[in-house]
């Protein structure tokens, strides 16, 4: 069983930090909420997302896997306005998951789950963290885009900094202590990543919201933040782009 009205923006959410890495994912049901974990297509990144049944406007739910297609249910939901109630119920009988969204009907085809991996949640020894406002990260990394198609991230004892260089064009932003929520490292970090990828996994998080950010040397860097009005949570991994001498 499966039964639960939410507002569109909290599913809305769900696919903005899932669907840029995958198409098709499992989506874990109990009790207690929702959870999946899954890697894109090219192993470069992975997803771990949980959201309590408090974020939910009503729940009810027993032990069970849905193999959800996210373009399915995000084309589903583009059709959604702001502050809508989206009803989400599984159909047994024709292993389909019925979305209502006003007088909308959807029965959307589910996915078999049964050969979709379980990938474990690396335990990373990184030495470097900060907590940066979203729209500072943004503005950085948007800058970044126009430049190149990497970027590199450091932390060290006084501050945080974001690089692109180009052929032509390099993209700086260095934020010292004071102007973070929290910076600890004990050394200097850095790593080098994808900025196709790194943009994708912040996007959805705007304005004064935290990230959090762990890096390392050469060593894949998480990224962490609140979503569903701090009643879900997302961590993303990223691998890093190994520089040539």
């Amino acid at each position: 069983m499966f039964n639960a009205k939410v507002k569109s923006e909290v599913l809305k959410g769900i696919i903005d930090v899932t669907s840029p890495l995958v198409n098709e994912v499992k989506f874990n049901i109990t009790n207690k909420g929702i959870s999946l974990r899954a890697v894109d297509p090219a192993h470069v990144a992975m997803v771990d997302l949980h959201v309590n049944s408090k974020a939910f406007e009503e729940y009810k739910a027993e032990n069970m896997e849905l193999g959800i297609d996210m373009n399915k249910l995000g084309g589903i939901m583009r059709l959604s306005s702001s502050g809508d109630t989206v009803s989400l119920e599984f159909d047994d009988e024709s292993n389909r998951l019925i979305v209502k969204i006003g007088n909308l009907v959807r029965r959307m085809g589910l996915i078999d789950t049964a050969g979709m991996p379980d990938p474990k949640m690396p335990n990373l020894d990184l030495p470097g963290k900060v907590i940066i406002r979203a729209s500072e990260l943004n503005q950085g990394v948007r800058a970044s885009e126009a430049v190149s198609d990497h970027l590199a991230l450091t932390i060290n004892k006084d501050n945080f900094e974001l690089c692109a260089e180009g052929d032509t064009d390099t993209v700086n932003l260095k934020l010292p202590k004071d102007l973070l929520i929290e910076l600890n490292a004990s050394s200097k970090c850095r790593s080098l990543f994808s900025i196709d990828y790194f943009s994708n996994m912040i996007k959805s998080i705007k304005g004064e919201d935290p990230i959090t950010i762990m890096l390392g040397n050469d060593n894949p860097t998480r990224v962490e933040f609140d979503i569903a009005d701090k009643k879900g949570h997302v961590t993303y991994l990223l691998a890093p782009r190994i520089e040539s001498d």
